[in-house]
């Protein structure tokens, strides 16, 4: 487990904390990030900034389980203003205790990944 959070009471901008969570997600397959920021928004839009990076913002157990159900969401994102505390590791282990179900949930994700290629191809954005 890589830790690339803020341990100061300091300011920190989501796309600086973002950035390294989806390269890891995306360079290892098999491992999933978890953000957060004040709503979780700002941070998820970041983190699907990078190639590869499925990440979902989840604010109960049912969007967090089914980010990695339907999906197969890498990374999810929380907001701390948004999400009592006490509701945060039971929405985290929704999302880590859900399978990818594939079947007709696969096929869109093989969609989301050749538009994400178009995208990158006609732009020039390599996503990292």
């Amino acid at each position: 487990m890589d830790d690339h959070g803020v341990h100061t009471p300091d300011r920190a901008d989501y796309p600086d904390l973002a950035a390294p969570v989806g390269r890891a997600v995306r360079d290892d397959a098999s491992s999933l990030g978890v953000l957060v920021c004040g709503s979780g928004l700002g941070i998820c839009m970041a983190a699907n900034k990078i190639r590869g990076v499925r990440a979902a913002a989840a604010w109960n157990t049912e969007s967090a389980r089914l980010a990695r159900a339907h999906n197969n969401a890498n990374v999810i994102c929380m907001g701390e203003r948004l999400i009592p505390e006490a509701d945060a590791i039971p929405i985290l282990d929704a999302f880590l205790g859900a399978t990818f179900e594939d079947g007709r949930h696969g096929i869109r994700i093989d969609k989301l990944t050749k538009l994400e290629a178009a995208e990158s191809d006609s732009t020039g954005n390599v996503g990292s």
